[in-house]
């Protein structure tokens, strides 16, 4: 498979990542990447950046070194409802939204807190994305997960940086394996991201391709070599189309 877009890697913005948006846009277009997305970690996470950064996302060029940037946020996911640390209109304004679970953000909570909150979050118009859904400090009911992703036209993540050898996620890869099985069997649609926090991460996908292959998920599914189809879903989803 061709990779032509990764939708989740990070800036200096977020505290703890090491490039700019410059330098991650070249990075991208060596490696191929058509499609970007700069998705900083969200008010509540400690070091990142200012509510202000969010609200001034109009000012960057979308498209550097050939590369369509899509400018938006990790959100947090900050109580068992569901509740995302970022609302709408700023959420309107922004072209992504990804929402993940952080334990600097929420406690982990029973498998139905947590899946509840999951569910929650996936009928949020701006949440496009679930973000690495596979942390076993994060209990989820995989079975509920998937269904609720394909009822309200969520993407699910394969988080390459969870399954690399120096991941802090445990029994990520495990986790991943039932959930692409789900995928497979529900007919849910898939994202590979590499979580970049450096611009030599980005189009990473080597931890993510083994698994893939290992449980023999079907190309189809997969939206990595489909740029248009996931602008399409990300709009839709947002009331555009």
């Amino acid at each position: 498979m061709e990779y032509l877009l990764d939708l989740h890697t990070h800036t200096l913005a977020s505290g703890h990542a090491y490039n700019t948006i410059t330098e991650m846009a070249k990075a991208a277009a060596e490696k191929g990447i058509k499609l970007l997305g700069i998705t900083e970690h969200s008010i509540k996470m400690p070091g990142t950046c200012h509510l202000f950064y969010f609200s001034n996302l109009k000012v960057v060029e979308r498209k550097q070194y050939g590369v369509q940037l899509l400018m938006g946020a990790e959100l947090n996911v900050i109580d068992y409802k569901g509740t995302i640390d970022l609302k709408s209109p700023l959420l309107e304004e922004m072209d992504l939204g990804i929402a993940s679970f952080h334990v600097p953000c929420i406690s982990p909570g029973t498998i139905e807190e947590n899946t509840h909150a999951a569910c929650c979050v996936m009928e949020n118009p701006y949440v496009s994305i679930l973000g690495h859904p596979d942390d076993a400090r994060f209990p989820f009911d995989y079975k509920q997960l998937v269904r609720k992703a394909k009822e309200t036209g969520t993407i699910l993540e394969l988080n390459n940086s969870s399954i690399s050898p120096d991941s802090f996620r445990p029994n990520a890869k495990e986790n991943d394996r039932i959930m692409l099985k789900l995928c497979k069997e529900y007919g849910v649609e898939v994202v590979v991201d590499s979580d970049a926090h450096t611009a030599a991460q980005i189009g990473n996908h080597q931890y993510a391709e083994e698994i893939l292959q290992e449980v023999e998920f079907p190309e189809e599914l997969l939206l990595n070599d489909k740029p248009e189809k996931i602008l399409e879903k990300i709009n839709r989803k947002r009331g555009r189309l």
